[in-house]
């Protein structure tokens, strides 16, 4: 082999060497790009991570706090319902319906009315009522019944 052979060879592999370096900084110049990128991306995905749990132990607390109102709310349902509950099987109305029951109330305070109007008109404007010994049992104010009784001093 002569010297321009070898010279030859030698730059041909030479060729191939620079051919195969540029090959491999290309690629490794993308993979570059490509790790950059991931990286990136790993610090939005944990900083969307961090919200997410901030946001989760909100939900928590929230929750907690809901449980424990709700769980209040129900206990003073169940308050309000008991007490009803028991006025209820005290005034022995647990057969009846509540239309019943405002019908009957509603009719005993007419008797009473009537009663009261027509004791008036016999004693002439006397102070003391029958209405007056009973205890109201209901202590809504019914304005009918006002306007009969104050009817029924004026005459």
């Amino acid at each position: 082999m002569t010297n321009a052979e070898t010279i030859s060879k030698l730059n041909n592999a030479l060729n191939t060497l620079i051919k195969a370096y540029e090959e491999l900084d290309q690629k490794n110049t993308k993979l570059e790009s490509k790790i950059t990128e991931l990286e990136d991306e790993i610090l939005d995905l944990e900083t969307v991570k961090e919200d997410l749990e901030v946001n989760v132990n909100d939900f928590k607390t929230n929750t907690e706090e809901d449980n424990s109102n709700i769980s209040s709310m129900l206990g003073k349902i169940e308050g309000l319902l008991n007490k009803k509950v028991s006025s209820d099987d005290n005034s022995n109305t647990s057969s009846t319906s509540d239309e019943e029951v405002n019908t009957a109330e509603e009719k005993k305070e007419e008797d009473e009315s009537l009663n009261l109007y027509s004791s008036n008109d016999k004693s002439s404007n006397n102070s003391d009522s029958p209405s007056d010994d009973k205890k109201p049992e209901n202590n809504k104010i019914d304005l009918n019944r006002m306007a009969s009784l104050l009817n029924g001093f004026n005459n």
